[in-house]
């Protein structure tokens, strides 16, 4: 198997990451040796588990002309907090209006 190593120059030493395993990041004081240490790390990190390849469908894509906005009529009819909800809507509405008069 072949990984893509990021070494990274940070002044005295060097930093190198394996793309893709965040976790697996090293320093070593020459590239040499920093890229040695990330491949005993990737290797022990490999012989503990292994790498499986799975595979997701496509989401599908929704028709939207074919949602109705009537699918949900009324769904909060039922709710007991609903009319005083729909109060404070109207308090707001006929605050707004009021503000739009003014202007």
């Amino acid at each position: 198997m072949q990984y893509q190593i990021f070494v990274e120059s940070r002044g005295r030493h060097f930093i190198a990451s394996v793309i893709g395993m965040p976790t697996i990041s090293v320093d070593g004081f020459t590239e040499v040796e920093a890229i040695s240490k990330v491949k005993a790390a990737l290797n022990s990190r490999l012989s503990k588990g292994k790498v499986v390849t799975i595979e997701i469908a496509e989401p599908q894509e929704i028709d939207r002309k074919s949602i109705s906005p009537m699918q949900h009529a009324g769904i909060l009819a039922v709710d007991p907090t609903f009319d005083d909800w729909m109060e404070k809507l109207a308090d707001i509405r006929r605050s707004a209006n009021a503000i739009d008069d003014e202007v």
